[in-house]
């Protein structure tokens, strides 16, 4: 398989893993407050229908039509942050480490909170700020550890192709003899 394809196929992938993580942590916290799909209900209220519904008196109604509308959104939002994590981490060529996984969770932070605070500040009085920021992090975590498992083999595979060595165990025992 072509480097390219590789490097998309890992974004697509980390982006879904991300996803899933964030999912997952918000139906805990919403199942165990005893409302489930709440969090994607608020945001897809928010999305789809504007945040003077937020602000009403009536509170957000749960609706499984908003949470699956919002969770494709969702993922296909991750998906594009993975394939750009995973496109800087081919142009750099370097594993993922935690200085990645602080960037990437920076990157899902404030793009989170800057979203919601240009486009529907009632959000931010609908869900706390400390599950917002541990999911963020679960993910950004998640997605790193992803990368770190398949990076290595990427890159490895690059910088052989690139010097022309053998990849075989003999190849390079033979280069660091001449060393």
């Amino acid at each position: 398989m072509k480097a390219g394809m590789m490097v998309y196929l890992d974004g697509l992938i980390a982006g879904i893993i991300g996803a899933v993580v964030i999912a997952i942590w918000f139906l805990f916290l919403d199942t165990v407050s005893g409302l489930p799909f709440y969090a994607p209900t608020v945001l897809g209220t928010a999305l789809f229908l504007g945040p003077e519904d937020l602000a009403s008196a009536e509170g957000v109604q749960l609706s499984l039509n908003l949470t699956l509308m919002y969770t494709w959104v969702h993922v296909l939002v991750f998906v594009m942050l993975g394939e750009i994590a995973a496109y800087l981490l081919f142009l750099t060529g370097k594993n993922p480490n935690l200085g990645f996984c602080l960037f990437l969770f920076a990157l899902l932070e404030f793009g989170f909170v800057g979203t919601v605070f240009v486009f529907a500040e009632p959000v931010l009085d609908q869900l706390a700020w400390p599950a917002v920021l541990l999911g963020n992090f679960l993910a950004a975590a998640a997605m790193t550890c992803y990368f770190r498992l398949r990076q290595p083999n990427l890159i490895v595979g690059l910088e052989l192709t690139h010097s022309n060595q053998d990849p075989s165990p003999r190849g390079a025992s033979a280069i660091l003899d001449k060393k």
